[in-house]
């Protein structure tokens, strides 16, 4: 089978220290990755989870099993990356926002329910999140009704902002988010 940016899996290496000597203690498929079926071309891969504080060097275990809640609690952090097809995918006939709404609570839990019913897409989560746009484009929207669009390399630094990602382009883009949790002022 040919990858696509629909079926790709992340390449996941981690390292630790044993006997006081770094070492490599996993490299292989992300384990916590989703391919949408009720969002075709949608992907979300939970690469990696820490606690507040992070503990250094890292244990080997799992850190980000399926089904693990999204968004970190403060001083947590998540690594995620994901695949966001087309808009036009959520405005076909066939698109049904009540398979789609479950199979995101499943899969992302914690943060599907923070999507506004009102405003599709809409959220905000307590975190500062470093967001990269890894291949694509994509435009991110603030709830003034805002937009930017970005590209491949493109960096956005947002602090528990009401925001959206469109993907108003004819192909899938794929972007990396660190999640930080934060405390709400």
């Amino acid at each position: 089978m040919n990858e696509t940016a629909e079926t790709r899996v992340p390449r996941r290496v981690v390292t630790a220290v044993r006997d006081g000597k770094s070492v490599f203690v996993s490299d292989g498929p992300v384990p916590n990755v989703h391919h949408y079926a009720s969002i075709p071309g949608m992907t979300t891969s939970v690469v990696y989870a820490t606690a507040a504080p992070p503990a250094l060097p890292q244990d080997e275990g799992e850190t980000a099993p399926p089904r693990l809640r999204i968004p970190p609690a403060p001083g947590e952090t998540r690594l995620m990356i994901v695949t966001f097809p087309p808009d036009t995918v959520m405005g076909g006939p066939e698109f049904d926002p009540a398979a789609a709404d479950a199979e995101q609570r499943e899969f992302i839990p914690g943060l599907a329910e923070r999507f506004e019913p009102d405003a599709p897409g809409m959220h905000r989560t307590d975190t500062l999140d470093y967001d990269i746009v890894l291949d694509g484009e994509i435009w991110l929207e603030l709830d003034d009704g805002a937009t930017t669009h970005l590209r491949q390399g493109d960096v956005v630094v947002q602090g528990g902002t009401r925001h959206a990602w469109r993907n108003k382009g004819d192909r899938t883009a794929t972007m990396c988010f660190v999640l930080i949790g934060g405390a709400p002022r």
